[in-house]
């Protein structure tokens, strides 16, 4: 039987109430009675080598709670103050459902105008959307120095007490910034990424599909109705991205709406997205954390250690071999040098004047044979004596 007309109708506006209410902040984004309220400061940086030339508004969130004996946790903002974030922080903090932390919430660089009638040329897509480890840079050599210095504060350079976020390409910064430095950036809030044909943001899938694992937690948002325009589709770019991450066994969580490209999702779901992001802290983050990476990779690490860093400093590096003894050996093409890492972690340098010698391989001999690129024939390889 068909349902009267009237029922329909109020069937139709009881349910654009709940869509519209799921995109309302709730009452962690509210103000509350009782809550201790953090201080935000405001300032400016306009003295950056990785970006000559440009100045940028930054604010600071500085929770009451914070502190001051020790390396407080750090929540990098692209695009300056959204989301309500100081107070959802005031509230999240007060609930201990998050640790106290500060929030630094910066703008994109800009070039002052050469005259009054002119505009400041942008130069924000450049900084969030180009992949390499610019932006990252950024933070971690200028601004976050800048910061504690100026503000008087202490913050942890730890990797697992650091999550950076942001909208639209905002958003591909923030997973820019923790793929190239997860070392110093572990929690990832991406809200209608530009994952899309805009400064190489659309190789992200298949980079993630083909890299290892690394420790990275990311929270996914997107709507059914982003753009879609010559750059590409935003909402099957996105996710084109969850389905890479689980594919490679990343620690990930979506919430898709119905939304357009704007902030309004990510703005009423951010109290639960931090509350994800700093689940079990201060417990680290890892790879791969459940073991359901589908790759084909082989599993280097001893069980419960991480990749560390024994040199650098080199230029165009190549092998690497391995001894009997355990003793690695690798290539600094560039340098014409060989290097041994000890089995102490020591780094010597093995041997001199080798030429274009790149790949290395230990011989059933115990002799260390190089390929050298450079030679003629060009397939020739070299042996110098190796330890057996």
């Amino acid at each position: 039987m068909r349902a009267p007309a009237a029922v329909l109708a109020v069937l139709f506006s009881v349910l654009c109430a709940r869509g519209a209410s799921a995109q309302d902040p709730g009452p962690d984004s509210l103000p509350q009675e009782g809550v201790p309220k953090g201080e935000v400061i405001q300032g400016a940086f306009e003295t950056s080598r990785i970006y000559p030339g440009t100045w940028r508004e930054y604010w600071v969130y500085v929770p009451k709670q914070l502190d001051p004996g020790r390396p407080a946790p750090v929540m990098v903002f692209q695009d300056g103050l959204q989301y309500d974030a100081p107070v959802v922080f005031d509230n999240l903090i007060a609930k201990h459902e998050v640790p106290p932390m500060v929030g630094v919430f910066v703008m994109h660089g800009r070039v002052k105008a050469l005259s009054e009638g002119a505009l400041d040329r942008m130069n924000r897509s450049f900084e969030y959307d180009s992949i390499t480890d610019d932006y990252a840079r950024f933070l971690l050599e200028e601004l976050l120095p800048h910061v504690a210095k100026e503000h008087k504060l202490s913050l942890s350079a730890d990797g697992n007490d650091r999550a950076i976020a942001g909208n639209s390409s905002g958003a591909s910064c923030a997973f820019t910034a923790a793929w190239r430095r997860p070392d110093a950036f572990r929690r990832v809030f991406s809200a209608i990424g530009t994952f899309v044909g805009i400064h190489g943001g659309d190789t992200y899938p298949l980079m993630i599909r083909k890299s290892e694992p690394k420790p990275i937690r990311v929270f996914l948002q997107d709507g059914r109705n982003d753009l879609d325009n010559p750059h590409g589709s935003w909402w099957i770019a996105n996710q084109d991205m969850l389905s890479a991450l689980q594919y490679a066994g990343y620690d990930v969580r979506f919430d898709w709406g119905d939304g357009e490209h704007n902030g309004r999702h990510a703005k009423a779901i951010f109290p639960d997205v931090l509350r994800w992001l700093w689940r079990d802290w201060p417990r680290p983050i890892e790879a791969n954390p459940e073991k359901k990476s589908k790759q084909p990779f082989l599993d280097f690490l001893s069980p419960g250690e991480g990749w560390r860093l024994v040199s650098e400093g080199h230029g165009s590096t190549g092998g690497p071999a391995v001894n009997a003894k355990g003793e690695v050996f690798f290539t600094d093409v560039s340098k014409g040098f060989i290097h041994k890492i000890g089995l102490d972690g020591t780094v010597s340098r093995f041997a001199e004047d080798t030429g274009d010698a790149a790949g290395l391989m230990f011989g059933a001999d115990g002799r260390l044979y190089a390929h050298c690129m450079g030679c003629d024939p060009p397939a020739c390889a070299i042996s110098m004596p190796g330890a057996p």
